[in-house]
């Protein structure tokens, strides 16, 4: 299990950055470089059932089960290989700080980057923790190479260790998780596993079995673009238009202003001209009733704008990204129950919080995969001061092997 550490390391330097509006799949080629490494460190280590789909960028492989354990339900663990887009994940220089004090870091001296304990708070529960940090010029990628990390810690372990009783275990890792297109070509059939969990959370303890139901929209607003100094009773400027549909939009449903199971929308970005502006936005909430009201009311203001400029100039085109794995979760709860357990058998407090965004495993639920997500030992995700506790991320790895040793029981305490 002291390989996690040191695997973890490794995998930070590797650039896997996806790319938002990209047409390739993989979205950038660079995540074949980590799923490579995947293949030969599982190779190594004796997995079996190694598949890298090298079009799509996906490693698959399995850990045998024990004996005595064959009929057991075979439990997948899946992580995504690629590092938002937000910050780069290009040179990054991860550093342990040994013995945490409890106080603020110095990321980078030169450039004054501090991670300051009256901004994270959290961080003072850390005291005496190994933290690993960045050298505030990139993010971490403990979102989720620290998943990654403890999954292969995971299957090392029980393919060294024959004596701990569990069924086939399956392993997963994914590209463009960051972009929403984690689970576009996972293949639920090939992987083969009857439940699953994503490693790919926060603190130790947390687990997720809620996340929002999503949706993106894109508004285009045609204007009319006429000389400024004849513009007067003519021009239609669509960045202003653009600016009024926002004032549309309830001031206190934005991400800022909400929390917990609070839904929202969020303009992502703006670009445009007089001419033509386009705006990006995601909806999302909880509740499917209400983020179905939310994607009702984004419609209607555009139909009034319309009706008020007497003209088709608001133009949206709205999809739905993913929906809330609580509808699946809940019925197969063992997946939550069991997690629950194990975590306090290892002297762990479960955390149940629902999840402010979506997972692989929300879309791969409604695919055929029941697959709630579960904590890596990370903080502070998409931006230079992400960390990851070391000593968390090796109690995470004891933590899957108390899972994969419980389902390798579970068949027998559902027979009659």
């Amino acid at each position: 299990m002291e390989r996690v550490i040191e695997n973890f390391l490794e995998y930070v330097k590797i650039d896997t950055e996806s790319a938002e509006g990209s047409e390739s799949i993989p979205s950038t080629q660079k995540q074949h470089d980590l799923a490579q490494v995947l293949v030969k460190q599982l190779e190594g280590m004796g997995a079996e059932e190694i598949t890298y789909d090298a079009e799509h960028c996906y490693v698959y492989a399995s850990i045998p089960a024990s004996a005595g354990c064959e009929s057991a339900p075979v439990l997948g663990f899946i992580a995504h290989m690629d590092t938002s887009p937000a910050v780069t994940g290009a040179g990054v220089k991860p550093r342990m700080i040994e013995d945490y004090d409890g106080g603020d870091i110095v990321l980078n001296e030169e450039k004054q980057v501090v991670m300051k304990v009256s901004d994270f708070p959290e961080l003072a529960s850390y005291e005496g923790k190994r933290l690993i940090v960045t050298d505030g010029n990139t993010l971490l990628g403990a979102d989720d190479k620290a998943g990654v990390a403890e999954i292969m810690a995971m299957a090392e372990y029980l393919l060294q260790h024959r004596e701990v009783a569990h069924g086939k275990i399956r392993v997963g890792f994914t590209p463009d998780e960051e972009v929403g297109a984690g689970a576009d070509h996972f293949d639920v059939e090939l992987f083969g596993a009857d439940y699953a969990y994503t490693v790919d959370g926060g603190r130790l303890g947390e687990m997720e079995y809620e996340n929002f139901n999503a949706a993106g929209a894109k508004v285009t607003v045609h204007g009319r673009s006429v000389h400024p100094g004849e513009a007067k009773g003519k021009m239609r400027n669509a960045i202003l238009m653009a600016q009024e549909f926002q004032s549309q939009i309830p001031e206190l449903e934005n991400p800022m202003y909400t929390s917990g199971y609070e839904g929202f929308y969020h303009l992502d970005s703006i670009k445009g001209t007089v001419e033509e502006a386009v705006a990006e936005y995601i909806i999302r909430d909880h509740d499917r009733g209400k983020f179905e009201e939310k994607k009702e009311n984004f419609l209607r203001i555009g139909k009034l704008l319309n009706i008020k400029y007497g003209m088709e100039a608001f133009e949206i085109e709205m999809k739905d990204s993913y929906y809330n794995m609580k509808e699946i979760i809940e019925k197969n709860m063992h997946l939550v129950d069991n997690a629950k357990a194990a975590m306090e058998e290892l002297g762990i407090e479960p955390i149940v919080v629902p999840i402010r965004g979506g997972t692989d495993g929300a879309r791969l639920s409604y695919m055929g995969l029941p697959c709630p997500n579960l904590c890596t030992g990370g903080q502070n995700f998409h931006g230079r001061f992400e960390y990851a506790c070391a000593d968390e991320m090796e109690i995470i790895v004891k933590l899957l092997v108390k899972l994969a040793e419980k389902y390798g029981n579970f068949f027998q305490e559902m027979q009659p």
